[in-house]
């Protein structure tokens, strides 16, 4: 009765959240619910008849979550899945409350869920996966999180935890995560990436992992793909890269059109570009090798892959294009500038900065994130969001000439417009808020849907 009482309360206010055009009842109703019902996610998700897949990290938990779904769903499984991103205890629990029959049972395969860092331990607790992804783990949000070393004891103490039999899934690139992994009493599957031909030569100065974990010694890289992933070993032979039992070679970079690759045998093309969506391609293809799942079968369905609300989403305005990508920080910010300037060619731009509470109040990470590579190649950058005077600063120490801060959306999107010529792309790079302020502009003008119908 009471499990019943949850799942009927968390749906009427999801329904209630959209039709009063407040939101895509993504987080609220999982907050109901348990209020009714501390246990009702463990109930649900004991329901599923495959199991379940976390999938954690800093960045591209959205992507890889969407991935596995589209693996699952080809193969006729009925999918939960938190696809709006709300990746907190109460997403979670919102998306599995939105398959929950009126008799409080959820009928369905898999639950593939993407897990906010901090919320592991509790989602493994109640979901108790059969596989646990690791991306990686960049700087994020220190007002909220603290450094990364506090967050991965915080991952490792979780991965401890997971059922017996269940699989660990963990990303040898990226230093914090291999120490994670190396920690564990059970051995993870390492994925990785072996093409130096698509490797930095060194460190970016926004580096976040650097130090031997055991003798504190600085780490040596032979090939840096992407912050500090790469192929590392401490000078005193305390600690080095685990080999990748999965790996990715042979990769062709088409801007933000595609990203291809080979995995043994298995050649894969995604339709979104960038190298860190080569990681997130991996990790969804190694998670599908623990399950059995046929290798050419999951290149089909990445080939016809859509990318998720904000994550190189497209989309035509006024006859020009716009391509919307998540930034939201150092790491991941200069990826996308590097994506955006020296493969796609990209030289009309929206930077957007938000400060609220999702994106982390903490905005002095911008002073981090490599803006020179605009200077002397963007002809158009739009300084926008809550803290667009700050950014218009920091482009300024960066050589960028830039237009005037836009704090409101739309009056960011009418600029960026004005200066754009007709045929053209036009690039948005921002936060978490700031993407939804834009995206919700969009929307109100016509030229999107709203990100829970997509």
């Amino acid at each position: 009765m009471r499990r019943t009482a949850a799942v009927w309360a968390g749906k009427a206010t999801g329904a209630l959240s959209r039709l009063s055009g407040r939101g895509g009842g993504t987080t609220l109703p999982g907050d109901v619910a348990r209020a009714i019902d501390p246990t009702v996610l463990r109930k649900l998700t004991g329901d599923l008849t495959e199991g379940s897949i976390l999938i954690t990290g800093t960045n591209g938990k959205t992507t890889t979550a969407r991935l596995l779904t589209s693996i699952f769903e080809g193969m006729g499984k009925r999918v939960v899945s938190n696809r709006a991103g709300a990746n907190l205890i109460f997403g979670a629990t919102a998306a599995a409350l939105r398959s929950a029959g009126p008799d409080g049972r959820l009928r369905a395969d898999w639950g593939v869920f993407e897990i906010d860092e901090a919320s592991l331990p509790r989602a493994v607790e109640e979901i108790q996966p059969r596989i646990a992804i690791v991306l990686n783990l960049f700087r994020d949000q220190l007002d909220r999180y603290g450094e990364l070393e506090k967050i991965a004891k915080t991952i490792e103490a979780a991965l401890e935890r997971i059922p017996e039999g269940a699989q660990a899934v963990l990303n040898a690139d990226d230093p914090r995560v291999g120490e994670i992994g190396l920690s564990l009493a059970r051995t993870p599957l390492w994925f990785g990436i072996e093409d130096p031909r698509v490797a930095m030569r060194k460190l970016p100065h926004a580096a976040d992992a650097r130090t031997c974990p055991k003798c504190g010694a600085s780490l040596r890289f032979s090939a840096v793909y992407l912050g500090h992933d790469g192929v590392y070993v401490c000078p005193n032979g305390d600690f080095a890269r685990p080999a990748p039992g999965v790996a990715a070679t042979d990769i062709a970079l088409d801007g933000f059109e595609s990203v291809a690759m080979n995995i043994g045998e298995t050649r894969l093309e995604l339709p979104v570009g960038g190298l860190y969506n080569a990681y997130n391609a991996l990790a969804a293809f190694a998670a599908g090798m623990v399950l059995g799942v046929d290798g050419q079968y999951m290149a089909e369905r990445m080939h016809g892959f859509t990318a998720a609300f904000g994550r190189q989403e497209k989309m035509e305005f006024r006859g020009r294009q716009l391509v919307l990508v998540l930034s939201k920080n150092p790491a991941g910010f200069n990826e996308t500038l590097r994506t955006a300037v020296d493969m796609a060619g990209a030289t009309h731009f929206i930077l957007g900065l938000n400060d609220r509470k999702a994106d982390g109040t903490d905005v002095s990470w911008i002073w981090d994130v490599d803006f020179e590579q605009l200077s002397g190649k963007a002809e158009v950058v739009v300084p926008a969001g809550t803290r667009a005077h700050d950014l218009a600063v920091r482009l300024k120490y960066a050589g960028v000439e830039a237009r005037p801060p836009q704090i409101e959306p739309g009056r960011a999107l009418d600029d960026l417009i004005s200066v754009t010529p007709e045929g053209a792309t036009a690039h948005i790079l921002c936060t978490y808020t700031a993407m939804l302020d834009i995206r919700a502009e969009l929307v109100r003008r016509g030229w999107a849907k709203p990100y829970w119908e997509t």
